[in-house]
């Protein structure tokens, strides 16, 4: 089982999720108040293990509904993924990777350790 640690830094609070081996698998944006952070920590866990996955490397890819995790390629050429809630907001991103597979992995990481997650403030 994974873990949300939320910091706060100099303009807000945000969060990782770190899976068991210590590695951040998904970061959030910065929000303004402690609360609103815990509340994209929720929509996380509640969107994370349903969400479908829409492959936008591929030429003339299927769009899918929210929530989604989308998959693109940065200016770097790096695969990474992006996860969005029902409303289409993004909740939490992560890191580049040189192969999609691991991309596709850092998903399913998501999905598995989101939804049990404990949730830790430094």
């Amino acid at each position: 089982m994974g873990k949300f640690v939320i910091k706060n830094g100099r303009t807000g609070f945000s969060f990782n999720l770190v899976a068991n081996n210590g590695q951040v698998i998904a970061t959030s944006e910065v929000y303004r108040d402690l609360d609103n952070c815990k509340g994209g920590i929720e929509s996380v866990k509640k969107n994370a293990p349903i969400a479908k996955i829409e492959d936008q490397t591929v030429a003339g890819y299927e769009a899918v509904t929210n929530p989604k995790f989308e998959v693109y390629k940065d200016k770097k050429g790096e695969f990474r993924f992006r996860l969005k809630a029902r409303n289409g907001e993004i909740i939490a991103v992560g890191e580049g990777y040189t192969a999609k597979a691991s991309c596709v992995n850092g998903i399913e990481s998501v999905q598995k350790n989101a939804p049990d997650a404990t949730i830790e403030q430094l």
